[in-house]
Parts: structure tokens; sequence; C-alpha cells
């Protein structure tokens, strides 16, 4: 009986933290960025599991919270959670601009400085690029603008994360 119970408990927890079966060395939670414009965000790590629902826009980061064999669970910035297979994701840097806020813009600077010359204001939803983090402060790009934003008001970065150019 404590056999069979120690084997179901195991099954379980290599499913739902998956140590056992952990198919990359790479960190857990991470952030990476959805490669396609369509990925499908499944209830569970197979493609038999339903479609909870469809991301429509491709470069959105999103952060792998579990891997399962192919799959990974991922959060985004709402913090609803889902499985999507792994070429669907790309180690590519992105960051949302203040999604949790409605209207507040946050000042792009000319140098990683809180009193640096502002060079644009960008809305809260403002998909960009991440160059590099460092010093709380982050390099970012898109079209028509480049410069630095304080990491704080970004979804796509840890606080206080260190990216290398």
């Amino acid at each position: 009986m404590a056999l069979v119970l120690g084997l179901s408990g195991g099954a379980v927890s290599a499913w739902a933290q998956g140590s056992a079966t952990r198919p990359t060395d790479l960190p857990l939670p991470r952030f990476v960025s959805l490669k396609s414009d369509r990925v499908n965000v499944r209830i569970g790590p197979s493609r038999e599991h339903k479609i909870a629902w469809t991301f429509v826009q491709s470069g959105l980061p999103v952060e792998i919270i579990q891997e399962f064999e192919n799959w990974r669970q991922i959060r985004d910035w709402e913090g609803k959670t889902g499985w999507v297979f792994h070429s669907l994701l790309s180690g590519r840097r992105t960051a949302l601009v203040t999604p949790w806020e409605k209207s507040d813009r946050t000042p792009l600077r000319a140098r990683s400085r809180s009193d640096a010359d502002i060079v644009a204001e960008l809305e809260p939803f403002v998909l960009t690029s991440v160059d590099q983090c460092a010093g709380g402060w982050c390099r970012v790009n898109g079209e028509n603008y480049d410069g630095w934003l304080d990491q704080t008001r970004l979804f796509g970065v840890y606080p206080d994360e260190l990216i290398e150019d």
C-alpha cells in the first residue's frame, strides 16, 4: 500500500513540478517571448488538453514557470497560466510597459539615470525589445524609440535582473 501511494504521489509531483522529467537545465522561472502570432495555451501539457485561450500577437513576454517534456507552463502579465508547446516560444527578451496601469506614461531616458533627459514617454502595453538590464534600468527599443526604462515598469524582466547585451 505504501509503495502504491509513494508512486502515485511521485507521478503527480513529477507532472506538477516537472522535477523528474525537466528537459532543460535552464532556470525556472524565466521570461521568454511568443514566437508566433497565434499561440494556443492549453489547460495541460498535451495536444489532447483543451485550449484555454489563444494569443494573437507574436513577441509578447511570458514567464515559464514549469516544464514537462516538450511543454512549458507559462504565466502571462495578468497571472493566467497554461501550457504551450516549446517550439512556440523564443529566448528573445521583450517586455510590456506597465500593463497593470491604465494611463500613466513611463519616461524613456537617454541614459540609465533618473535625472537623464527624457527622450519619449511610453504608454501602458507598449511592447518593447529588451537589449540589456543593469542597476535597475533596462535598455529597450522599438519602432522610433531607443532608451532606458526603470526596470520596475516592465513585465518581462525581474527586478534587479542582469541582462547583458
